[in-house]
């Protein structure tokens, strides 16, 4: 693996310059693959060790770079070393690099490929604490919280694919005014029956139904307001209508979590915190750190200055908390429960603020591990419809992949015969759906094109799956013929020796993205692969050859796909056996 090679090289380094290994191992990296064109295996960064002080940083770093390369030696692992541009070129053998490269696979250790590099040795592990999802209880699942739920898995899924004990945590939107707006509209609009029916399409018929009376019947409006006062005031009636409400929406809930493959460890919502957000407030007076507007609200003042210039609403004039009081007290109470060592809040970037000011408060009441607390932020989706016209739900997303994708799966000339195409085409349909929006920086906002995300020969999720399925079709053809042993030598052709060169950055990959939690690094790391793959899908055919060269060239098969099946499920997509 990489770091076999990565190791033999610092120690080169370290010897030649008298400094321990472990100094260059930043520096070295493995050289990305060009298609046709053969390349170094590892370059060396000599601008890193200039900042690191092990050279100095004075001087033309050309004729550092020179120099340095010309007093390594090659050996028997390493049997090229060249000068580039302010980078040293390492090429190593590449019997060896097929050996080293394919070896788990060999052991029945497919799934640690990688994963035992020297590169994760400085990553904090401990137990991490994701939210994710949080849509709003009572009504349908909007297709604009699949971003923060499906980026949510993906961290969750990286943080535990790295070693690290990971809480998934659905804070659902259970909490607030539209409560009283919807108990008071059900008590005149509901009806038990349609509840049972068709529950969320139900409720969200009676809010909108209420809103409208809202608008212009004060009585309505005050029958709102008396509904929640009871809510907050623990009154049975009004808590038993509410809490039916809350587990017929997360019951609906966990139907799309399931065709998205995704679970939580803990349903938390606004409502558990209501009575500790009053605790909040009284350590904020305590403190000094409460204030009253001129409005006579409570806010904090988070100015450097102290000069009320930038202020934080923590409570009503009334004296009812708000959702980041309640915030602030989930904050303080998932770290006494869970004990994380990190907590990472995945939502769009509107709410940037938000957390900037929780985070700031926390830290203002003592808490210092509110230091290791982060908000990934994420861009909209711009122009999300189905044929029916602007989308609202999310199921109506998911159903529409589906049939698209069933209809271009009995287009295609190479489609398998299957047992469930409905099952294969809503897997195909949901990673078209996650590479899509994976593919870019998260923070940017995207335009959704059905068309392009469903292409079976673009860069797309359909791309992935057809690719791990053509390879698992050649591993059943070829049953049998796969030994436990191969010979690495019969591995030296252009095709085989670039996906062995890719293979060598996946740890590099999986180091950068826990860096900084951005899924493009993997999508696009895989999609490379995939067109690596093609290529000697159709340059080194198995059946017809030697078998010893089949064997070995099965075993390169297996091992690619092997990285991409175990790439697909941390980005949260279910790799597809036919297709």
């Amino acid at each position: 693996m990489a770091c076999f090679f990565r190791r033999r090289i610092a120690a080169k380094l370290g010897r030649t310059l008298q400094q321990s290994e472990e100094a260059f191992i930043p520096a070295l990296s493995a050289a990305p693959v060009f298609k046709k064109q053969q390349t170094a295996d590892f370059k060396l960064s000599l601008s890193t060790l200039r900042v690191s002080g092990i050279l100095p940083s004075s001087g033309d770093i050309q004729l550092q770079t020179e120099d340095l390369a010309t007093r390594l030696k090659q050996d028997s692992v390493v049997e090229d070393i060249s000068a580039g541009c302010g980078v040293i070129n390492f090429r190593v053998n590449r019997t060896l690099l097929a050996q080293k490269i394919l070896e788990p696979f060999g052991n029945g250790e497919d799934d640690k490929f990688g994963l035992n590099s020297e590169l994760f040795n400085n990553l904090k592990r401990g137990t991490t604490l994701v939210e994710y999802s949080s849509p709003n209880i009572a009504k349908k699942f909007h297709a604009g919280h699949l971003r923060s739920t499906i980026i949510g898995n993906f961290i969750a899924n990286l943080k535990q694919t790295l070693g690290n004990n990971v809480i998934r945590m659905n804070y659902l939107g259970d909490w607030g005014m539209q409560f009283g707006l919807l108990g008071a509209g059900f008590s005149q609009f509901g009806s038990q029956e349609k509840l049972k029916q068709n529950p969320l399409q139900h409720l969200f018929e009676v809010y909108v139904q209420v809103n409208k009376e809202a608008e212009h019947n004060e009585d309505m409006r005050l029958a709102a307001r008396d509904f929640f006062r009871q809510l907050e005031q623990h009154e049975s009636q009004a808590v038993s209508l509410w809490q039916q409400f809350r587990e017929i929406t997360v019951d609906e809930y966990q139907h799309i979590y399931k065709r998205l493959g995704i679970h939580f460890d803990i349903y938390s919502g606004e409502s558990f915190h209501q009575d500790q957000a009053q605790e909040v407030v009284h350590q904020l007076q305590s403190r000094g750190l409460l204030k009253t507007s001129e409005k006579g609200t409570g806010v904090v003042d988070l100015s450097p200055t102290g000069d009320m210039s930038s202020i934080c609403t923590v409570l009503r004039s009334d004296g009812t908390t708000l959702y980041i009081t309640r915030d602030i007290a989930a904050a303080i109470d998932r770290r006494e429960k869970h004990r994380f060592d990190e907590m990472i809040y995945v939502t769009d970037k509107s709410q940037a603020n938000h957390f900037h000011q929780l985070f700031q408060i926390l830290l203002a009441l003592g808490h210092s591990w509110a230091d290791r607390c982060q908000h990934v932020p994420f861009g909209l989706v711009q122009g999300m419809k189905t044929r029916s016209g602007e989308v609202v739900f999310l199921e109506d997303v998911l159903d529409e992949a589906r049939a698209r994708m069933l209809h271009n799966m009995s287009q295609s000339k190479t489609t398998k015969e299957m047992d469930n195409p409905e099952d294969t085409a809503e897997k195909v349909g949901i990673s078209a759906l996650i590479v899509q929006d994976f593919k870019g920086p998260l923070q940017s906002d995207y335009k959704f094109d059905w068309d392009r995300m469903l292409q079976a020969q673009g860069d797309t999720g359909v791309f992935l799956q057809y690719t791990h399925a053509r390879l698992c079709s050649l591993m059943r053809r070829n049953e049998g013929i796969e030994a436990v042993t191969f010979n690495p030598s019969l591995l030296l052709e252009q095709t085989s020796v670039s996906i062995l060169q890719h293979l060598l950055r996946y740890d590099e990959v999986l180091y950068q993205s826990a860096q900084d939690l951005q899924p493009k690094h993997l999508v696009n790391f895989l999609l490379k692969l995939c067109h690596l793959i093609a290529s000697a899908h159709r340059e080194l055919p198995v059946r017809g050859s030697p078998q010893d060269v089949a064997q070995a060239r099965l075993r390169l098969f297996s091992g690619a796909c092997s990285v991409l099946a175990n790439g697909m499920r941390i980005l949260g997509i279910t790799p597809v056996h036919k297709m």
